[in-house]
């Protein structure tokens, strides 16, 4: 138990510094951006009325000054309200947290469904003393096509095709299930091509251990080879870059959200930062961070657990 507080309090330690660094950083830059007040007034430009709204949102005040105040606020997890719509901060960056997660734990399933089973495919063809079939060498080309292409094109196309020409899902907004499956395939492209690649590596040097041959010498099939002794072990050595992948998706979503119209964080922290909503920036900075830190928390944790070099280390 003492282990364990010790190790907790150093994980809050370590995501309180984290969060610091952060909204300091972010509370500067978001500053260089621009005037809000320009954006708030509309098309009045009367200095007056500029001055009565920058004292209203505290922009009158020293730099320092009003850094000070925000952490102070921040410390006591208040962002402040949203200087478009007058909503808390912190609540609005929340309210948008379960469509991301959805959205994400869609593609992280889709990604992991397609990206294991063909990894293990195609490590299994090319430890094969026979010649690479059409299906293996199809499989190649799409990873060196997909794995060049930028993620918004992806969507792009996927829009044209599948949502304008074929209207098979819709292209934008939450209407359902079938709301995500362009997205989670955007996302899925984008992550599973590396994956593949690892994953391929890694089980056809499996195949090549002792005890891969040993299985085979015991009359054991190839099939079982793969899916009991190769594939496991090769993913011991991608379960790293699994939880990578898992932790960076909660960043890289924020274009595919803003693509396909999802109602997520994403979204609005396009929106808020084009008009200027300095809280809402920092609010979903805020939430998007933590999520980050505790994502690789978890992906450390399962590294240890099922590697059990590293547990017992």
């Amino acid at each position: 138990m003492t282990d364990m507080l010790r190790y907790a309090m150093r994980m809050l330690l370590n995501l309180s510094l984290l969060l610091l660094a952060t909204l300091t950083l972010l509370f500067f830059l978001v500053r260089l951006a621009g005037d809000p007040a320009l954006i708030l007034s509309g098309e009045s430009s009367d200095p007056a009325v500029l001055a009565d709204i920058r004292s209203s949102l505290g922009l009158d005040q020293p730099l320092y000054r009003q850094y000070l105040i925000f952490l102070w606020q921040a410390a006591q997890l208040d962002l402040g309200t949203s200087w478009v719509s007058g909503q808390d901060a912190l609540s609005l960056a929340l309210e948008r947290l379960a469509p991301t997660l959805t959205l994400a734990a869609a593609a992280i399933v889709l990604h992991l469904s397609l990206s294991i089973p063909l990894g293990a495919f195609l490590g299994a063809t090319r430890s094969s003393p026979r010649p690479i079939g059409k299906a293996a060498r199809s499989l190649d080309g799409w990873i060196l096509l997909t794995q060049g292409i930028p993620g918004y094109v992806v969507a792009l196309m996927l829009i044209q095709w599948l949502a304008v020409e074929w209207r098979i899902f819709p292209s934008t907004g939450n209407d359902g299930a079938a709301s995500l499956v362009l997205p989670a395939l955007t996302i899925t492209a984008f992550l599973a091509p590396k994956l593949i690649r690892v994953l391929a590596v890694n089980v056809k040097d499996a195949l090549q251990d002792d005890y891969a041959v040993m299985a085979r010498a015991q009359g054991a099939r190839e099939t079982t080879v793969v899916l009991s002794h190769a594939l496991p072990n090769a993913l011991l050595g991608a379960t790293a870059l699994i939880g990578t992948q898992i932790a960076n998706l909660v960043n890289g979503i924020i274009i595919t959200e803003t693509i396909f119209g999802w109602p997520g964080m994403g979204r609005l922290l396009l929106d808020s930062v084009l008009l200027l909503d300095f809280p809402v920036v920092q609010a979903v900075v805020l939430v998007t961070t933590t999520l980050v830190f505790v994502a690789n928390q978890l992906a450390d944790y399962a590294i240890r657990r099922v590697d059990p070099r590293i547990r017992h280390s």
